[in-house]
């Protein structure tokens, strides 16, 4: 699945994960601000990543504050 363009990454994130995620305004707005955001979306936001082929570090994925942030994190490990 191919998640270089942040449109399609905030828009896989929303339908997978469930959450209400304005695309692109939503990438800028903190995690933790997110309506439905919490500990099990980041374990979700994991796999979704990791079934997808990228293979970003979890503590890199903690230190990020917003999905654009993530999405940095994407493009940067492949």
């Amino acid at each position: 699945m191919g998640l270089d363009s942040l449109d399609v990454f905030l828009r896989t994130v929303r339908g997978d994960l469930g959450l209400d995620i304005a695309v692109p305004e939503g990438a800028d707005t903190a995690l933790g601000e997110l309506p439905g955001w919490d500990s099990l979306n980041l374990l979700r936001l994991v796999a979704l990543l990791e079934e997808s082929g990228h293979r970003v570090p979890v503590h890199r994925l903690l230190e990020a504050r917003s999905l654009r942030e993530v999405h940095t994190l994407v493009k940067e490990y492949g």
